[in-house]
């Protein structure tokens, strides 16, 4: 397990092969709740590829000095991310 949020990783191996690839990751809060956005691609077996970009906010909680993650919330898509995007602008230049 992770001691720090900087060693968090979103980065699965199966057979020697990354089948989750961790392109990069924000922390966005740290503590004993810590969230961090994480930027990746998946092993597509039958295509022999990565696919598109994917993005994942993941909640971890900190216990007896480890993180566990606790939840998490997908973006499959860079559509989905553009649309949450303009979503929360549109929300934030409103209440300004």
């Amino acid at each position: 397990m992770s001691q720090t949020p900087e060693d968090l990783t979103i980065r699965f191996t199966e057979n020697q092969l990354e089948i989750v690839q961790e392109i990069d990751k924000v922390v966005l809060s740290k503590g004993a709740w810590t969230t961090i956005l994480f930027r990746y691609r998946e092993w597509n077996r039958s295509k022999g590829e990565y696919g598109k970009e994917k993005f994942s906010i993941r909640r971890y909680k900190k216990r007896n000095g480890e993180y566990r993650q606790h939840s998490k919330f997908n973006i499959s898509s860079i559509d989905q991310a553009r649309n949450l995007i303009a979503t929360l602008q549109g929300w934030i230049d409103k209440d300004e």
